[in-house]
């Protein structure tokens, strides 16, 4: 799959696609299945498949404080295109020069001179262009103008409603993991990097590894059991903080597990310092409290990796 970052990085080489537009925030069910028909279309007419999609997400960048929490990174959500098997990803900055342009030149210099588009998949309620004046009919006409053709996307419901993701983020709000993974179509998960940390798991007895979060906030908080994949481990269990650690005063928000039964995590030959993982989330547990020092802290985690170990315990 190819990735193309910015506007201005479009060549000849990537024009011709059959294309569809959004966030693609989850790459979920009902995202598979206009991938699906992006694809089949795509393969049809010996076209790229394309999908465009905007770094900040256009909420985080018009409310960044009231944008809702990402389900994926930008890595995580490229991923899952190809392997949906997307041809090539459009990455659009959405700035203020971005926002600016009319419909018109939307898909005048973007659509039609950038991408030679030749047949566009589009959500009936979708918006475009500064004071977002364009709309699904305006698309409809252009493409008579222009020469490309535009349908409205499959509808995905699952036990009678819509999937969305809004419909996931309620669904881990709510600690429903069962109906997030029916929806997402595999676990809710979160990868990242292994950093280093503050080393305070280690006074506790307690080693964990910490994963940088590349987002403005998570979706969870709490403490979950979970299952870590990725270089030496496959669904490995563990139990997961996902919050700021208020007990020690701390205000970044964070993902740190501590995997059941391994005791080199980020220490010694074994260092998982620099190691991709991928932490599914299996089960909540209860929310992140405030203790009153290290040994309430300390006294609680123990009772949560238990918790946590019975919890895979009962899944054998």
């Amino acid at each position: 799959m190819r990735l193309i970052r910015g506007i201005h990085n479009l060549r000849d080489r990537h024009r011709g696609c059959v294309a569809t537009i959004g966030n693609f925030d989850g790459v979920h069910q009902g995202h598979q299945k206009i991938l699906d028909q992006v694809i089949a279309e795509a393969r049809r007419r010996g076209s790229k498949a394309t999908v465009m999609l905007f770094e900040p997400q256009p909420q985080e960048f018009f409310a960044p404080d009231q944008a809702p929490a990402r389900l994926m990174s930008l890595r995580d959500k490229l991923i899952a295109l190809r392997e949906a098997g997307v041809d090539q990803v459009l990455c659009v900055r959405f700035d203020d020069r971005f926002r600016s342009l009319s419909a018109d030149a939307f898909v005048r210099s973007l659509l039609v001179e950038g991408l030679g588009i030749e047949y566009l998949v589009v959500g009936d309620d979708f918006r475009f262009g500064c004071g977002r004046d364009g709309d699904f009919t305006y698309l409809q006409q252009a493409g008579e103008q222009y020469g490309f053709a535009v349908t409205d996307t499959a509808t995905c419901e699952i036990e009678g409603e819509r999937v969305s993701s809004t419909r996931v983020r309620a669904a881990l709000a709510d600690g429903n993991f069962a109906l997030a993974e029916t929806l997402l179509g595999r676990p809710f998960s979160i990868s990242g990097r292994v950093r280093h940390g503050d080393k305070i798991g280690r006074t506790l007895n307690l080693p964990t590894v910490n994963l940088a979060l590349k987002r403005l906030r998570s979706p969870l908080h709490g403490i979950f059991a979970v299952t870590v994949s990725g270089g030496k481990f496959q669904e490995q269990s563990g139990a997961a903080n996902m919050g700021t650690r208020p007990t020690v005063n701390g205000t970044e928000n964070r993902l740190e597990v501590h995997l059941l039964d391994y005791s080199d995590a980020g220490v010694g030959k074994d260092s998982l310092y620099g190691e991709h993982l991928t932490v599914a989330f299996r089960h909540y547990v209860r929310a992140e409290e405030k203790f009153a020092d290290l040994d309430q802290l300390k006294t609680a985690i123990w009772q949560d990796v238990e918790a946590v170990r019975a919890y895979f315990e009962k899944r054998t």
